[in-house]
């Protein structure tokens, strides 16, 4: 049987990972300055996380949610404990399609309506109703496309307001920092006045920190440089370390009712003792003020090279804008410097989200293979 050829693949085969790096079947050492889509939060092979996770399978690795598992209480205690969103209650999922088709959901329970706003750019996953408030027509099928979504510019206020004064819109979906669409950091008096226009019109605010969650923007949530408090807050990416995980921070305005939301494999044992092992090492080794400090330290480095255009991103969520196409420059960083990069929907945009486990060496050995690969004619595009 044939794969489903979907992937335009590198030729690399990674069989290793430890700390801020990958390995190949050679052993050949690769600088992770991508973590897998921002998923790997806290490096690869951590030892607390891997003894936590071994312990769990030799326990028990799953059953389903019709019994109790007190590991769901023990994650949500220590997220609510980390985020500073004690009063929210969460619904565990396995990704973060997954979370936002939930969350949806949700707003479409609480207010009976069926229209979405979203933004320019806009990732919010590629299954049914995610994909639909996903900026890309391209991924869409027509069995998607059934409910109405306006897609409005980023940052720019006075239309959603207008639209939200009809009062058919049930949700405005955002992410706290926009990923796939080329790291773009959301204006706090915007995230602010958004939330108050919602407030207005019964429309449910979801933030979608899939991406810019977990410690990434050196706040637990990207959305946290602002003073809001979302209805809805989806996560996943960095939530397990690899591990399928996503879900849902449910504001307490909202009520369940048995049947309401469901999953068999959300929540497992093993997926549980993951989050848990995260947030205990996010925790314990302080990687939320590490992703501030290193993020400054290369966002610095990088607006004294000429020819990058823009710096943006916050912690160790970048994006770097050129006046090029970046693809001949991240399969030279791969290929030649041994460094994995991350694209963007922008062609000109690079992307870079290594483990919030990253040290002064790394970002240092970083720099330096960045500003060979820069000088480097091959590298750039004509």
């Amino acid at each position: 049987m044939d794969l489903f050829n979907v992937y335009p693949l590198f030729d690399i085969t990674p069989v290793r990972g430890e700390g801020c790096y990958v390995y190949d079947e050679q052993g050949q050492a690769y600088l992770d300055f991508y973590g897998g889509h921002a998923v790997i939060s806290v490096g690869h092979a951590h030892p607390h996380y891997v003894e936590r996770i071994g312990r769990q399978l030799q326990a028990l690795s799953f059953y389903s949610n019709s019994v109790q598992n007190p590991l769901q209480q023990e994650l949500a205690d220590k997220l609510g404990e980390l985020s500073g969103c004690e009063n929210y209650q969460l619904f565990l999922c396995n990704s973060g399609a997954e979370a936002n088709e939930n969350a949806l959901k949700m707003a479409s329970f609480h207010n009976g309506r069926s229209k979405v706003i979203a933004f320019h750019r806009a990732f919010h996953g590629r299954t049914s109703a995610a994909v639909n408030a996903t900026h890309n027509d391209k991924i869409k099928a027509p069995i998607n496309t059934t409910f109405e979504v306006e897609f409005h510019p980023w940052g720019e206020l006075e239309g959603v307001e207008q639209s939200l004064a009809r009062e058919d819109v049930s949700v405005v979906i955002i992410e706290g920092i926009q990923g796939i669409g080329g790291i773009h950091v959301p204006e706090p008096a915007f995230l602010e006045a958004l939330e108050q226009a919602c407030r207005r019109h019964d429309t449910v605010l979801i933030l979608d920190e899939i991406q810019s969650g977990y410690g990434r923007s050196g706040r637990f949530f990207g959305f946290q440089y602002a003073t809001v408090e979302p209805d809805l807050i989806t996560v996943a990416k960095g939530m397990g370390n690899g591990f399928p995980m996503g879900g849902v921070l449910i504001h307490p305005r909202f009520e369940a009712s048995y049947g309401q939301l469901g999953t068999t494999f959300g929540g497992n044992h093993l997926a549980c003792m993951a989050g848990i092992a995260v947030l205990d090492i996010l925790k314990s080794e302080q990687l939320l003020e590490n992703a501030r400090v290193m993020g400054d330290y290369l966002m610095q480095a990088f607006k004294g090279m000429k020819k990058i255009n823009e710096v943006r991103g916050r912690g160790l969520m970048i994006g770097l804008q050129f006046d090029f196409a970046v693809a001949p420059l991240r399969k030279h960083l791969l290929y030649e410097e041994k460094v994995f990069t991350g694209s963007a929907a922008d062609p000109n945009t690079l992307r870079l989200l290594p483990p919030l486990t990253l040290g002064r060496q790394e970002a240092d050995r970083f720099l330096e293979r960045f500003e060979r690969s820069l000088r480097h004619k091959k590298a750039l595009a004509t």
